[in-house]
């Protein structure tokens, strides 16, 4: 018995350990599904119109409306859409009726779509702000010859197009066979349904391999007296 004690104190400490872990990711996850509900709400919201100055953090999703007119400056963003294939979004200027310089996400084209002139005029723009961060150490730089660029990056995007940096993501369409593409909450990430998995499995698995121990070590005293 007394070869017991130990294996059997790692045993349920190991396995206590990995059961908190396992229920802090269960918290973890209710809080994380209360953030996104609250960001859906907003996206949803009533639209408002542009502030003054948008902050990226403060007004992040912020509903808004906006009129204006299209410059033809535009540029083009390769991206993969789930269930059509890939595609180009088109970021182009606009010029609100303030005389503010912004840029509006317009939406997606098929590739073969890339090089169709996108014209300017008058339009009124109902979005999302949005400051997205698609940028990481693995986002090719952009292909200037070509025309594509990799990944929604604000503020090149505005040097780009001589604008503020200041990105409405259209949610109803602005015309010219550009389809909207949305702000939503599908890439925030919320994996803590799989952590809490992954721990409450370990506990498991560490709970049957100390089980499994001490019955070895029992085992193996029971065939010393015999």
């Amino acid at each position: 018995m007394r070869r017991m004690i130990w294996p059997l104190v790692f045993g349920v400490v190991g396995t206590t350990i990995l059961l908190a872990l396992g229920a802090w990711q269960v918290q973890r996850l209710t809080w994380k599904q209360s953030v996104l509900a609250e960001i859906e709400a907003r996206i949803a919201a009533d639209p408002v119109p542009l502030p003054a100055d948008p902050d990226p953090e403060a007004d992040r999703y912020l509903p808004v409306r906006v009129g204006g007119r299209f410059d033809e400056a535009a540029l083009d963003v390769l991206v993969s859409v789930k269930g059509t294939g890939p595609g180009y979004r088109i970021v182009q200027a606009f010029e609100t009726e303030a005389g503010r310089r912004i840029m509006v996400d317009r939406g997606v084209v098929p590739t073969d779509e890339k090089d169709a002139p996108r014209p300017g005029g008058n339009a009124t723009v109902v979005g999302n702000l949005h400051w997205p961060q698609e940028v990481d150490g693995f986002t090719p730089d952009p292909d200037l010859d070509a025309g594509i660029w990799f990944a929604r990056d604000v503020p090149a995007m505005a040097d780009a197009l001589d604008a503020a940096p200041i990105l409405i993501v259209a949610r109803e369409t602005t015309g010219d066979g550009v389809v909207p593409l949305p702000v939503g909450t599908e890439n925030i990430p919320n994996d803590h349904l799989e952590y809490a998995i992954t721990w409450f499995s370990l506990a498991a698995i560490w709970a049957g391999m100390t089980g499994f121990l001490l019955w070895r070590i029992r085992r193996q005293g029971q065939e010393g007296t015999a």
